[in-house]
C-alpha cells in the first residue's frame, strides 16, 4: 500500500509574531493528516513553552498521556500537568533560555480525521538547545468528539509564535 503526502496548506509567521497558527476548511478527502511545526515563542522565562492543539475551536474532550525526556530524566504524566481545554503539542523553544535563533520541531499525526469516531493524535516534539536543558516529548492524545476535523489551531500557552515559525499541513492518501 503506497502512501502519498499532499501539501494542503502552509503558514510562515511574519514580523510581529502571531498568537496562533490555524488551518481552516480542511477537506475530508484524505485518509490521515500530518502537521509539521517549527516553532519559537516570545516567552522569556524558563526554557520552554507548551504548545496547545485544538480541533474545530473546541475547548473540551481532550485527554492525553505524555512521555517527556529532559536529557537527564524521563517522566510520564497525564493532561492535568498542562491543560484540559486542548491537547498538548510538546514544548517549543522560547525567546530566552534556549539557543538563539533555533526552533523546536514537532510532528502531529491524526489518523481517520474525517471519520465518525473519536479522534486520536500522536505528537513527537523536541526542543533544539545547545545547553543542558532540552526536551523530547511523545504525546498520545484523544479528542472525544465524532465530528470530522475541519480546523486545527496551534498556539503557545500564553505567548506568541515569533517570526519565521512555520507549520505545514499535509493530507495522506493510502492507495
Amino acid at each position: 500500500m503506497a502512501t502519498t503526502y499532499t501539501l494542503i496548506s502552509s503558514v510562515t509567521v511574519g514580523s510581529g509574531g502571531a498568537a496562533n497558527i490555524e488551518f481552516t476548511s480542511i477537506p475530508a478527502t484524505y485518509t490521515d493528516l500530518v502537521v509539521k511545526l517549527s516553532a519559537r515563542t516570545t516567552r522569556n522565562t524558563g526554557d520552554a513553552n507548551s504548545i496547545k492543539v485544538t480541533f474545530n475551536s473546541s475547548t473540551s474532550g481532550y485527554t492525553y498521556k505524555i512521555l517527556l525526556g529532559t536529557g537527564s530524566v524521563a517522566t510520564s504524566t497525564d493532561q492535568t500537568a498542562f491543560f484540559t481545554n486542548a491537547s498538548w503539542g510538546g514544548y517549543a523553544n522560547q525567546n530566552t533560555g534556549t539557543t538563539a535563533n533555533t526552533f523546536s520541531s514537532h510532528e502531529l499525526y491524526i489518523p481517520n480525521y474525517a471519520g465518525s469516531n473519536n479522534k486520536s493524535l500522536s505528537t513527537d516534539s523536541v526542543t533544539e538547545n545547545n545547553s543542558s536543558s532540552a526536551y523530547a516529548a511523545l504525546v498520545s492524545s484523544l479528542w472525544s468528539n465524532s465530528a470530522a476535523i475541519t480546523s486545527i489551531t496551534l498556539a503557545p500557552d500564553g505567548f506568541d509564535f515569533v517570526q519565521y515559525s512555520t507549520a505545514y499541513l499535509y493530507g495522506i492518501s493510502n492507495a
